[in-house]
């Protein structure tokens, strides 16, 4: 693509969105795995300590096997993401256990990492969101949904 710094509205109207949320997709996604990264822990790690705590994403804490979390997070898993060797340093730290069954749970002190990790969560938020109202970020979330629904996609 040609360079892209001042197209004119119509101009911008008539590229690709496939490009752009690509490159939106794998800037944001490296930004926000970098900031982890500065504090100590992957995004799959904060992932793994989510789905097993229940007080966040699971419904009743309990434990679950990589296969079963792989497909609970197959929406947002990227390729490279290895849960197997995430929980590696999890289980090292003491913040998951593995029971006979292969089953993953989260420790109470793996609980706490995850609400510290959670933590980190408004300052890369705010970053990513810096000079851009709520207004325009709402409608952005609000186009896009709408071209996942057009093309067949699911916004669940």
């Amino acid at each position: 693509m040609t360079t892209t710094e001042h197209l004119s509205d119509a101009e911008l109207a008539a590229q690709p969105a496939a490009y752009w949320t690509g490159l939106a997709n794998r800037a944001l996604v490296a930004f926000t795995r970098a900031r982890q990264a500065e504090h100590g822990f992957s995004q799959p790690q904060f992932w793994l300590l989510r789905h097993l705590s229940k007080n966040d994403i699971s419904p009743d804490g309990r434990g679950m096997t990589v296969p079963e979390l792989e497909q609970a997070m197959r929406t947002y898993l990227r390729p490279e993401d290895d849960l197997v060797a995430a929980a590696r340093p999890l289980l090292e730290r003491g913040w998951l256990t593995r029971d006979a069954e292969d089953r993953l749970w989260i420790t109470d002190e793996g609980d706490e990492a995850r609400v510290t990790m959670k933590g980190h969560a408004p300052a890369i938020l705010a970053r990513i969101h810096e000079g851009i109202d709520d207004a325009d970020y709402v409608t952005t979330l609000k186009v896009l949904r709408r071209m996942i629904r057009n093309t067949g996609g699911t916004t669940d």
